[in-house]
Formats: structure tokens, sequence, C-alpha cells
């Protein structure tokens, strides 16, 4: 089954995809860094002290994770538990290393007690949606981000891992209006979540096609003509079989004035069926 990255945790779908404070980038929110799934390294660190505090530990941890040293910060985040263990933004973190690890039933249990140490906590709904995303459960996943977006509804991140799940259950329409959301929030959310996140599961070239021509779609109805012709050449490339709706569409209707598109369309990219 083919995967790109999606242009959203997320992953990532995303996905952008996933949120928890960073060593890097320590923002009192929770919509502040957005994870990818990796494979762990086998660096050593020194083992946690039990004499430093649960603060200490975590920011340890944090920077261990920043480095991609996922199991020595599990080492220090599960320190810093023992000595906090009703904290919900403990168990987020150890989650996110899970779903960074692919240890996704792990990491849905640590999202699970973040959730319950803290119902308001609308990082750990976003990412349990995550994992049920990751899991190809679109259907639960849903759920998960409206609840995040009920709690705070101007995360970028959370619309556009909704609006993943949508597409993949085929309702482009409502995913079309979540991706918008999510742009509007913040104009680089695709730019970001193609480096970041999980990927954009999508069961068949022909889906591929498909979603690129209703980004293309949501490009043009924005004003954005580059990004526009960007996602229809993706989707003339990918062999769109409804290409020639593009004429009659009635968000192509500025871009159909642009030299661009006739230059685009003469050129037919290959991939164009005939």
């Amino acid at each position: 089954m083919p995967r790109r990255l999606l242009a959203f945790s997320v992953a990532t779908i995303s996905l952008l995809l996933i949120s928890s404070a960073s060593p890097a980038q320590i923002v009192p929110d929770y919509s502040s860094e957005r994870a990818q799934i990796a494979a762990p390294q086998l660096h050593r660190a020194e083992p946690p002290s039990p004499k430093e505090t649960p603060e200490a530990l975590e920011k340890q941890g944090d920077v261990l994770r920043g480095q991609k040293f996922f199991l020595d910060a599990l080492d220090y985040y599960h320190a810093a538990l023992a000595k906090q263990p009703k904290s919900a933004v403990l168990h987020n973190k150890i989650g996110i290393v899970m779903l960074q690890t692919q240890r996704l039933q792990e990491a849905r249990k640590e999202f699970d007690k973040a959730i319950k140490a803290d119902k308001e906590y609308a990082d750990a709904y976003n990412n349990l949606g995550v994992v049920y995303y990751a899991l190809k459960k679109s259907g639960k996943a849903i759920p998960q981000y409206k609840k995040a977006l009920k709690i705070r509804e101007d995360v970028a991140s959370f619309h556009n891992n909704l609006a993943a799940s949508y597409f993949d259950r085929k309702d482009f329409d409502q995913a079309t209006t979540e991706y918008e959301r999510a742009l509007e929030l913040d104009p680089t959310i695709f730019e970001r979540t193609s480096q970041t996140g999980i990927t954009l599961q999508l069961s068949s070239p022909a889906d591929r096609a498909h979603y690129d021509y209703v980004v293309a779609k949501m490009f043009a109805k924005l004003g954005r003509p580059a990004r526009s012709l960007e996602y229809l050449r993706k989707a003339m490339e990918e062999g769109y079989k409804d290409i020639n709706n593009v004429y009659k569409d009635a968000e192509f209707s500025t871009l159909r004035k642009d030299p661009r598109f006739n230059e685009l369309m003469a050129a037919k990219p290959p991939g164009i069926p005939e």
C-alpha cells in the first residue's frame, strides 16, 4: 500500500501530528511540537540520577528525544514519572516516544493515561487520534481529533489530522473544510508537515491522484495559484482520471485565466491516461 507524506502529525496524517513541549521550543500551550516516526538509536546516556528533580529529569528526556536517542529519553521520562506518577505531560511524552518508535499499542495506553490524568489535555486526544490513524482506524481517530478541537479549536495540526482521516474515509467535502481551516491558522502547515508527521494513508495511486486534485482545488479557491498548479501537476502526473473537471469546477475559474494554467494543460505531464 503506497504511502507519501502528507503535505499533514502528521504524520503526522499530519498528519502533523503530535504535540508536546520540546527542549528547543518550550511554549506554554498544547501545540508546541510535531514529532515524526523514526527508528530508535542505540545510544546510551548516563543513567538518570535518583537525586535529580522530576523537572530536571523531564528536561533531560526532552534533550535526548530531540537528539532521537529515544530509549534513553524513556529512561529519563520514566524516572520523572516515578516522582510525579499523575503527570499527564509525562504520559503524553512517553506516548510520543512510543509512537516515534512505532510501538503503537503502548503509545495508545500512554495517551489514555494522559487523558485520565487531565481530561482537558488537547494534545493527548490528538495524539490518540494519530495512533488510531496509524492503525488504519480513521473512524476511531476522528472522534479523538474532534475532542482535541473542542478544547483547542485554534491548533492547525488538529484540523490537518482530522482532514486526513476524513480523506481516508473518502469524505472529501469535510476533508477540504478542515484543510482550509488548517491553512487559515497556519499557512505553512503543508510545507512543515511534508517533512514531519505520520504518512497519509492512501489505498491506491488513484486515491493519491484524487487527493492532489482536491488540494489543487483548495489552493485555487484560496487564491494561491502557484500551489494550486503544483498540486494540479501532481494529479496529472499520477493519472487523475477526471482531470477535465478542471475546466468546469468553479474553484478553478480564476486559475483558468492564468497563462501558467494553459501551459500546464497543454504540456500534459506524463501519466495522464489517454
